[in-house]
């Protein structure tokens, strides 16, 4: 799979039967995958489900993962107290003699607290497992959506990073043909600064003080860091291509990076390699922040 951002917004929604429903996923950057499910109550079954679909489809993200279900038509029907409505039937037969023995009226039996109550319709089962099958697959539209928008954005992250990454590798290129860091100008600069403390202080020891010099010269050498800065370059580009999460190797190798170009500017004596080192950190630190996004 390729690159994945790990924000993103997705949201899906539809009717079954009576019942209305919404699915709205919300994702942004995190460390590991962070489900928070909010579902209605009545309808908490589908938590180990959406769990399941989540982690299939994402490795990491703080996502917000939530149902909304409401009736868009309520249906009632009659339920008749049989016991009551007994008891006033025995109740007229019994004073038949004293009162009217007209028959008794629908509404005059509606009148009577109890006899009749209207309530919610009650869904079949199989009205309910049309509606649960509904609901999921409008579950699975939603992550659907949210792995589109996360696969786009992380397309454009990959253009981005890829961006930064030929950056640190044409600076690399700059420092390493920088003139101050050919064979003789280190020899002609250590030289003359050897020629001044010989000329400073006729009591230090040529040999030794020679010695010390072409150690810090050594020292002072920058190839260790650009040919690391290279093999980074160069896994930089093997992850950019891979099609797995790489958001935490990634944020590893920009330590990698950031690590050789503070080697480079405490290492400098020139100008021009300073200034190169120094755009080489502006530009590691905008590859760090960018990958913060990434899966």
């Amino acid at each position: 799979m390729p690159l994945q951002s790990m924000t993103g917004f997705a949201r899906t929604e539809g009717t079954s039967g009576r019942c209305r429903w919404s699915w709205e996923l919300r994702s942004v950057n995190g460390k590991g995958l962070d489900l928070r499910i909010r579902l209605p109550q009545g309808f908490e079954h589908f938590e180990p489900e959406v769990r399941q679909k989540a982690a299939a489809a994402f490795t990491r993200g703080n996502m917000q993962i939530g149902l909304s279900v409401s009736i868009t038509e309520p249906q009632v029907q009659p339920v008749v107290n049989q016991a009551a409505l007994s008891a006033i039937l025995a109740l007229r037969e019994q004073l038949s003699e004293v009162i009217d023995s007209a028959p008794l009226r629908l509404d005059t039996l509606l009148a009577v607290r109890g006899v009749v109550d209207f309530r919610e319709a009650e869904e079949s089962e199989a009205e309910r497992q049309r509606r649960d099958d509904d609901i999921a697959a409008g579950l699975d539209g939603a992550i659907a959506r949210l792995l589109a928008m996360r696969l786009g954005e992380g397309e454009a992250l990959r253009q981005v990073l890829g961006t930064q990454v030929e950056r640190i590798a044409r600076l690399a290129v700059t420092i390493e043909a920088d003139p101050s860091r050919s064979v003789d100008a280190i020899a002609e600069r250590v030289a003359g600064q050897v020629q001044l403390l010989l000329q400073g202080s006729g009591g230090l020891d040529r040999d030794r003080l020679y010695q010390e010099a072409v150690l810090l010269a050594t020292k002072a050498d920058l190839r260790e860091e650009i040919d690391r800065l290279g093999a980074h370059v160069r896994a930089a580009e093997e992850l950019l291509g891979a099609d797995h999460p790489v958001g935490r190797k990634l944020d590893f190798l920009a330590q990698e990076f950031n690590r050789e170009a503070n080697t480079i500017c405490s290492k400098s004596n020139a100008a021009a390699v300073t200034a190169a080192g120094i755009e080489l950190k502006v530009v590691i630190d905008q590859f760090r922040e960018q990958i913060q996004n990434l899966e």
